[in-house]
């Protein structure tokens, strides 16, 4: 499965199921920096960023809402995934 994972102005393409709430949060926390040479933790392995999909094969999406803005382009992907049936998950970042 492939979906979109939107974290304020910040997105990443991810292959991987549905994550859940804390798993969400978990990987904006990991992703949001860079950190070169970092194991991912346990538990996480599941999911990993990917270069290029398409957005036809886009399967879910989940919005961590923070202060940022999100992009135009990223709001309208999500309104073309919305229009397709797909739900858009928002959570926040609260923990």
């Amino acid at each position: 499965m492939t979906g979109i994972l939107v974290h304020g102005d910040n997105h990443f393409i991810v292959q991987g199921e549905l994550p859940d709430r804390e798993t969400a949060l978990a990987l904006v926390r990991q992703w949001s920096v860079i950190q070169i040479g970092a194991v991912t933790p346990a538990g996480l392995e599941r999911w990993r960023i990917v270069n290029r999909a398409f957005r036809e094969n886009l399967e879910w999406a989940v919005v961590v809402r923070d202060e940022s803005e999100m992009s135009e382009a990223v709001k309208a992907l999500l309104g073309e995934l919305a229009a397709r049936g797909i739900a858009i998950h928002e959570i926040g970042e609260g923990r």
